[in-house]
């Protein structure tokens, strides 16, 4: 199962609102490959990796510039965090 944190859910709608006010189209089709690459990690929730700078591991996706970090507890896959390659994760 995956579950969006709320602050996960914030980080996709701000992206998803600041895609749509260029082109509404890109913030469509940016917010379904979110969908479909997080998807993945129910069948490999390893395949991200560790990092020391956040708890968990992340998930880059570089066709969208995005960078996930999340945890795996038992069978939930919790998304924490979803941001642009070129924003700092913030502290813990």
């Amino acid at each position: 199962m995956i579950f969006w944190e709320e602050e996960s859910l914030n980080d996709r709608e701000k992206i998803f609102e600041f895609l749509f006010d260029f082109n509404p189209s890109a913030a469509e089709k940016t917010d379904q490959t979110i969908e479909a690459k997080i998807e993945i990690l129910l069948e490999h929730p390893l395949i991200g990796v560790k990092r020391d700078l956040c708890r968990g591991r992340v998930l880059i996706i570089p066709e969208i510039s995005m960078v996930f970090s999340y945890w795996i507890e038992g069978d939930t896959i919790r998304i924490m965090r979803v941001l642009h390659q070129k924003q700092n994760f913030p502290p813990e």
